[in-house]
Formats: C-alpha cells, structure tokens, sequence
C-alpha cells in the first residue's frame, strides 16, 4: 500500500524534528517549557518546570480530524473546537509562566487543505505557530518521549503510537533506527470501515486486513520490527485498554507501565467490538467521548501483537509530548 506510508522511514528521522532533541537550549532546565500536540482525536498539553518536574499536563477531546478523510478539509465546528481548548491552554502557559513553547499539528492538519486557516487561527490564540510534523518526525519524536523512561539493555522497543489518522511506528534503543507512519489511526479506520453499531464482522475483518496490508509495508521498511524485543503502546487507545483491562477509571499511576498481555488486549477488544456504543460507555475506564472510536483503535493494536507475534505490551503515558519537551530542553 504504497500510499498509506507517509514520507520515508530512515530520511525523515536523523535531522527532521525541528528543534532538535540534542541541541538544547541554553539554561532549560531552569526554565519552565511547555509542549502542545493538536492531534486528529485530542488536543494535549505538558508543561514541566526546573528538574524536569511535570507542573500540568491536561488531554481533551476534539476530534479536529472529524471528517477529513473524506473530505480533505478541517471542519469549522472541529476547529472551533480545538481552539476553544487552545485558549484553555494559553491560560495554563500563562499561568505557569512558561518561557518556551512548542506546538504541533498531525495528522488531520497533514491531510487538509485548509490547514493553514487553523494555523493562523491557532497562532492568534496561543502565541505560538503549531508546526506540521511529518509523519516519521512525529514517529520519532514519539520514540523519543516513550524510552526516556526505559533501560536500553531492554530493547530494542517497537514503539506504536495509536493516533486518530495515523499510527506511528519506531524501532530502536536510544534513538530509532527507522520510523515510519501509516495512514490509519482510531477516527480514520472507524469513518472507513466500522460503520454498523456494534460493527458487523464483515466490517472488522475489513479493518483487520487493511491493517495486516499496512504492517506488510512497514516489515518490507523496517526489516529491525523483527528484532524487537519490547512492544510500547502510546496514545489514548493503549491507555484506555489498559484501563478497561484493570476495570478502574482513569488513573495515569496505574496506567503507566501496566503490561498488556495479548490475551488481555484480545479479551478487550471483543468486548467491546461486540457492544453498542450505548453499552460500551459503561465500562470502567473509557471515556464517552472516545466510545465511538475505541473499537477502531482497539483493531489497531490487536492487529500489531498479532501480525509480529508479541506477547505482551507495556503501555506508556511518555509520549510525544515527552519528546517534545526533550527538544526545548
């Protein structure tokens, strides 16, 4: 599927995130910095202070990505939105009196045409101009948060980030050797395929075997998949199987570094591929506002363990947001 790859894998890594990780900034870690990711589902805010100290970090619901796979364009109730949370989050920067601040947009500002409308809307309320990652720029800043907090004598860590219209992937120890991003993600895959409620199997196997399709590519790019020793799970979908898995609401101490066994992300998944949105509500740990795209998510992650054979999945709260503030400080 020569399409579904956004950019190249090894290229976009070595020198495309802007900003640098390694290059610092002067005296940063006495300062207070703060990282903002526009995502196709959420929109996400970490600020950290001296000594690497988290001061906030806050994730809400937008799904600014509502649509454009269709129609190419970011939807102006989307939009608004996303900058009503841009504006709740130009107080949390003030507030905290964060010196540097970095935004980014993904895959939902990628994919439309009216991108740089939402850019100059979201310059104007937050002070700060959102970059448009690529797709590897954003695997490997990804990477980069999630094993910042992990022995490399681990690894090598298979990193997958399940965004809403893309999912990310990154092989490596310290840095990636190669990443990579697909153009399918929990909003994406649910607008295509998953249309019945709950979906028909017809629908899922659908989704499955356009999933396999994609992670036949990123095997042919990144033969080092094979040599993982560690699968990472990144981003709202992980999360909250883990939280439906353990039957608790959201807890970021009890989220973080939970292991997911395979068996555990199977079980889940057919619960809640065979619940109506109504049901699936109910269970401790999903949010209301995702209900409607976890099943898609869910496709995701099943198909990754299954199609590279893994056991288990340790899932990380150390995302982009974390590689984000790695390069401003």
């Amino acid at each position: 599927m020569n399409g579904g790859v956004n950019g190249g894998v090894n290229g976009g890594v070595n020198g495309g995130v802007n900003g640098g990780v390694n290059g610092g900034v002067n005296g940063g870690a006495n300062t207070v910095v703060a990282a903002v990711d526009c995502g196709t589902n959420s929109t996400r805010i970490l600020v950290r202070g001296p000594g690497g100290i988290t001061l906030d970090r806050v994730m809400r619901i937008t799904r600014l990505g509502q649509g454009v796979d269709a129609s190419g364009r970011l939807a102006p109730e989307a939009v608004e939105r996303t900058l009503e949370v841009l504006r709740e989050f130009r107080g949390v920067i003030d507030r905290h009196g964060a010196s540097r601040v970095r935004v980014t947009a993904t895959s939902a500002a990628r994919d439309s045409a009216n991108r740089d409308d939402f850019l100059d809307a979201a310059e104007a309320v937050i002070g700060t101009r959102p970059e448009i990652l690529t797709g590897p720029q954003e695997a490997t800043l990804s990477f980069l948060g999630a094993v910042s907090e992990l022995d490399p004598d681990d690894g090598p860590f298979l990193v997958v980030d399940i965004g809403g219209g893309s999912t990310e992937l990154a092989v490596g120890r310290h840095r990636p050797e190669g990443a990579i991003s697909l153009d399918i993600g929990c909003v994406r895959l649910t607008e295509k395929f998953l249309h019945r409620d709950p979906p028909a199997p017809e629908e899922l196997s659908q989704a499955l075997s356009v999933v396999r399709d994609h992670l036949d590519d990123v095997a042919r790019a990144i033969p080092a998949v094979t040599e993982a020793r560690r699968l990472v799970g990144l981003a709202g979908t992980v999360t909250t199987v883990a939280a439906v898995e353990q039957g608790i609401p959201y807890d970021r101490d009890r989220i973080h570094h939970f292991v997911l066994t395979r068996d555990a992300v199977e079980d889940v998944f057919r619960t809640l591929a065979t619940e109506t949105r109504a049901q699936r509500v109910h269970n401790p740990g999903l949010e209301e506002e995702r209900a409607d795209v976890i099943v898609g998510g869910a496709v995701i992650l099943a198909a990754v363990m299954r199609f590279f054979d893994l056991k288990d999945c340790l899932v990380s709260e150390a995302d982009i947001l974390d590689g984000l503030i790695r390069s401003l400080v």
